[in-house]
């Protein structure tokens, strides 16, 4: 049984789900395992984590805009308004997302779906670059 860190930087271009999918599996495929469990984490808390569809843009497109309308740059709905319009917005989608992922590894495979990509979702409308933190348990 061994344990392996590993860090990938995302660098974002303001809202929207930005694919880290081959950059993992690049890693994975690097190292010598070949069964356990994958656990990423987000280093940030206006940004998330999502497994979502990556054949057709139309599906990232409405998720981001049906976030948008759930939660609205509106500074007059809160009380946080520190970095912009954007600021409190940000940081309540990321609670109603994940800040975390856990996969497992089998085979020498990441166990996705035929459909399923590993995203970050970006809440904040200027660039950042997010730090993903990669702990793979196993052997």
């Amino acid at each position: 049984m061994k344990q392996i860190f590993h860090e990938i930087e995302v660098n974002t271009k303001g809202q929207g789900l930005y694919d880290f999918t081959q950059q993992t599996i690049s890693w994975l495929s690097s190292q010598n395992i070949i069964n356990g469990m994958l656990n990423i984490n987000i280093l940030h808390t206006s940004a998330s984590l999502v497994i979502q569809e990556n054949v057709d843009p139309d599906v990232l497109s409405d998720l981001k805009t049906f976030f948008d309308k759930l939660v609205p740059m509106d500074n007059k709905l809160y009380k946080h308004t520190t970095e912009g319009k954007d600021d409190m917005p940000a940081h309540i989608k990321s609670a109603l997302t994940n800040n975390h992922l856990t996969l497992s590894f089998k085979n020498k495979k990441l166990m996705l779906g035929t459909w399923q990509g590993l995203y970050l979702f970006e809440h904040r409308i200027v660039n950042h670059t997010r730090v993903l933190s990669h702990h793979f348990i196993g052997d």
